[in-house]
Parts: C-alpha cells; structure tokens; sequence
C-alpha cells in the first residue's frame, strides 16, 4: 500500500503590529483550529493528521505565541478576532468551520459575532471564550463559587506535584510522554506573560450566554468531565441559551481533551461536522 502525505505549506501574514504564523495540510472544506493558553499551531497534530486527508486544516498560532510576534505591550485578546478574519481573508477560505480550544474560545465566540452566518461551525472545547459563566442560569450559576474554589486547590497541588494543570493527572499518569510534549509545548511560548494575557481575557468576559445566538451558526460545546480550568457544568449551561447549540463531554478528560483524548475528540467533532453539513463531497 502507498501512502501519499496531504499536501503541507507553512506561512507568515503580517498585521499592522504583528506577525501571525500558521500552517495549512490538505484540501478540502476548510477547518480552522485555534489553541489554547498552553499551545500554538503545533498542538493540533493529532487532530490534522486525522482530517487532513479530506479537509484542508489551517492551525495558527495566535499573536505572542511561539513562533509568532506580538506588540511590545504583549497579546490583546480583543485582536485575536480580527486576526483570525485577516488570516481567512488572506488564504481566501470563505466560510470556515472553527475549532477553538480554551483561550481559542475568545477567538471563536467574537470572530462568529464580527461575521454572522460566515461560520459552519464552530467548536468550543473546555470554554466558553467571552461568555460569562457568571450570567448563566442557576443553579449552574450557584456552583461557580464553590467550584472556583475547589478548582484552585486542586490546580496548586497538581503544580506541587509537577503536573500541567491543562493536561491534568490522568494523562501524567497513563501518558507520561504525552505529558511531557503538553509542557514542552507550552514552553515555547515561555516568554509571554501569560498572567497578563489571563487578566486580558477576564476583562473580555463580559457577554451573556444568549449573546452567541446572533453569530448565526450551529455550536458544539465540548467539555471535559474532569476539568479544573474551565468549569464543565458551564458549557452544558449555556448551550440552551443558544438556539440549537449541542453539549458532547468527553467524560475521562481533563482541560486538553483534543490532546489527552484525541480519537474521541475527532470522533466528536466529525459527527457534529457531518450533522450541520460540513463535509467533503
């Protein structure tokens, strides 16, 4: 059996104050993937490698994030948006679908309200990007408190014990090498001041659930069931306020399930693609 690798491009799109990298495989209907606070174009990998041979997947790393550049004042998430549609502009995908991962979800909830109707779909996995938790229903909105607490002692001994919080201890565990690449990658960017950043994005979180209905496209929630980032019970939360928006949890999975769990997480995300009709002819 020969086996011929989809065809694979790296590029560079400037911007008025700095410098998006990103990488395009494959052809077909475009799937654009964007990264979390602990990524950059290259945590996708098992996620390319598996749609890659039907679709054409552009990852990207967002501005300050290893290896593009970002202003001296460090990344404003309220660019990421914007970069996103230059960066479409610029490789003439027209309408996309969007796989965002965490802080990826700020890019995706906002780049969905800037151009209604132009997402196919749209992922959210492990967030609720500008959405504030804060603003949705009880009794979800009741369990915020106490789980923020819990969620930070649990985050402070994973830390103590040399565990990535975003990949979590099942994966240190059961996938030590996997959790090795999670750090490492994350390291790339180690010169960005995440805290910053993470102050940023809070300011940004301001939108009521029900704000999403107006990007005009079909939502796929993904939370992992045992996160202690972003709180799972939101996602399931906010998808009622978002007329035909889905919940699909990957049950076993911390922050990363696209990293920790990657055949479910595809299989997920195939389903939901095929569902609204994204799909290769």
């Amino acid at each position: 059996m020969t086996f011929t690798a989809p065809a694979r491009r790296l590029g560079t799109l400037d911007r008025p104050d700095c410098r998006i990298a990103y990488e395009v495989t494959g052809s077909g209907p475009p799937i654009v993937f964007a990264h979390g606070l602990g990524g950059c174009y290259l945590s996708w990998f098992q996620q390319v490698a598996h749609f890659a041979p039907r679709y054409a997947c552009v990852s990207f790393s967002h501005r300050g994030f290893y290896p593009s550049t970002a202003p001296e004042s460090g990344p404003d998430p309220r660019e990421y948006a914007g970069d996103l549609a230059a960066l479409v502009d610029h490789l003439g995908l027209g309408d996309i679908a969007l796989v965002c991962q965490s802080m990826g979800g700020w890019t995706g909830v906002e780049y969905a309200l800037a151009r209604p109707g132009r997402l196919r779909a749209l992922v959210l996995a492990a967030t609720t990007g500008s959405l504030d938790p804060r603003q949705m229903a009880e009794p979800a909105r009741g369990r915020l408190e106490g789980w923020l607490k819990e969620s930070a002692e649990a985050r402070a001994a994973m830390a103590a014990r040399g565990i990535h919080p975003a990949a979590g201890p099942a994966m240190a565990a059961s996938q030590p090498a996997m959790h090795h690449l999670y750090g490492q990658l994350d390291k790339l960017s180690a010169g960005l001041d995440k805290e910053a950043l993470r102050a940023r994005m809070g300011e940004m979180r301001r939108r009521p659930p029900a704000d999403l209905a107006a990007g005009n496209c079909p939502v796929l929630f993904m939370p992992g069931g045992q996160d202690q980032v972003i709180p799972p019970f939101a996602l399931h939360a906010m998808a009622p306020e978002i007329p035909g928006a889905r919940v699909a949890p990957v049950p076993d999975a911390a922050h990363s399930a696209y990293f920790e769990h990657p055949a479910a997480f595809n299989a997920l995300v195939e389903a939901f693609l095929s569902e609204v009709g994204f799909a290769p002819a």
